[in-house]
């Protein structure tokens, strides 16, 4: 697929309990939501990109089966949101606050960022990183 064929691009995280991720992640991401709904809350990271926070039981009804139901992985990374900052410790400082699990502090890593890992109560991973 040609890259100009995409316009926009939304990436949605199956959350168990979509008030308390939408509370989350205005927590974490400083923003309200664009849309917020029953059935789907979303966020505009940059132009053309979406987060997207949709209950795990909605999506279950449009995909399962033949694929496994959405609650079965919980607790297990099914995705990393890796967000680039421009101070690593403030957002992941944030994070906690709002009540993210620390996976691993911020620290140098070898690909040339200072990087912050944490998840959120789905599991899902929540990275926070600056160039170095």
């Amino acid at each position: 697929m040609a890259s100009n064929q995409v316009g926009h691009v939304t990436v949605v995280l199956y959350v168990k309990d979509q008030s308390a991720a939408r509370d989350f992640y205005v927590s974490v991401l400083g923003s309200q939501p664009t849309l917020d709904v029953p059935g789907m809350t979303e966020f505009v990271l940059l132009p053309g990109v979406t987060l997207g926070l949709m209950p795990e039981h909605g999506i279950a009804s449009l995909i399962s089966p033949p694929l496994t139901h959405p609650s079965d992985g919980a607790g297990i990374p099914r995705c990393e949101l890796y967000l680039r900052v421009r101070d690593v410790d403030a957002c992941y400082a944030q994070a906690l606050e709002a009540g993210a699990q620390e996976v691993s502090a911020p620290a140098s890593r070898d690909w040339g960022e200072r990087v912050g890992y944490l998840s959120d109560s789905d599991g899902h991973v929540l990275a926070f990183a600056q160039s170095e």
